[in-house]
């Protein structure tokens, strides 16, 4: 029997697009349930993606600071926050948490009713 070999998944060798990076951080914002360090985990992996040391300078920030701020272990203050999403070409936003959930909703419903109509 050949033995099988792993190798550790890091999900920003996987986001090549600005548009990847979004979505990425869009579904982590979404499942982060108010965990500050996830979200600052999610730009690290983000940052990463685009490069540690152009995210910094562009951010204002020393490449070590960037690194601490974003590994997760610690909640970075939100103004290093909003200076990293800058440096990375993004945009956060908000949006009605109640529309979410109508969202939701109605899409369980479409489904449900499909499902019916089948």
């Amino acid at each position: 029997m050949s033995k099988t070999t792993t190798t550790r998944y890091d999900v920003a060798e996987h986001l090549r697009t600005p548009e990847e990076m979004a979505a990425y951080l869009e579904a982590c914002l979404e499942d982060a349930d108010g965990d500050a360090s996830f979200i600052a985990k999610a730009l690290g992996d983000i940052a990463r993606a685009k490069g540690m040391a152009q995210v910094a300078k562009e951010a204002g920030l020393s490449r070590e600071s960037l690194y601490k701020a974003l590994s997760g272990e610690r909640s970075p203050d939100f103004d290093t926050i909003l200076k990293v999403v800058g440096a990375l070409g993004l945009k956060l936003h908000a949006e009605a948490a109640g529309s979410l959930l109508r969202a939701s909703r109605s899409r369980a419903s479409s489904r449900t009713t499909k499902r019916r109509a089948a």
